[in-house]
């Protein structure tokens, strides 16, 4: 359970540059080094076939529980910090990428401003996403809706587990 001043979010991570198991290990362990930040659970590694109309390789996805006394907006700049640590480059949108860090919920907030919607807006739609999560969070919901509901609407061809869940981020 977070503590008095602590709230619960789920970050999603993925990256299809370089090594992006290592990526989104240092990533964890970037957010987990931060005094307020402590990564709680985190999902098996799954590879993920890519979306749009951009010819890239395959992903690797995963989903991380995190307790953190940062407000929401405190705990996007910590991410976006840290995939710029880790040199992502921003060149098309739904691009190649080393590392992407998502803040994917917060506590049970619902927010919309610039830069920042809680719960993110396409979490829902991702497989990617959404099977990692179920994994270390199997009672979440979303609008009401619980994660097997919302996995019977989505697209899960070509996604699989590649490394189980467990402390492969902390060695890697």
């Amino acid at each position: 359970m977070p503590g008095p001043h602590e709230a619960t979010a789920y970050l999603g991570l993925g990256g299809n540059l370089g090594d992006p198991r290592a990526a989104m290990a240092a990533a964890l362990r970037i957010i987990d080094g931060d005094a307020r930040c402590r990564v709680a659970a985190v999902s098996s590694i799954y590879r993920t076939p890519p979306w749009g109309e951009v010819v890239q390789p395959d992903f690797l996805n995963c989903v991380a529980g995190i307790r953190t006394s940062l407000p929401p907006k405190d705990l996007l700049d910590l991410c976006l910090a840290t995939e710029n640590v880790l040199k992502r480059v921003r060149k098309e949108p739904g691009g190649p990428r080393v590392i992407d860090v998502d803040v994917l919920t917060y506590a049970e907030l619902t927010l919309k401003e610039p830069g920042l919607e809680i719960p993110h807006p396409r979490m829902r739609l991702r497989a990617f996403v959404l099977l990692p999560l179920r994994e270390i969070a199997p009672d979440f919901t979303l609008a009401g809706l619980t994660l097997e509901t919302l996995l019977n609407d989505v697209d899960r061809e070509g996604i699989s587990v590649v490394e189980p869940a467990g402390d492969w981020w902390r060695t890697a």
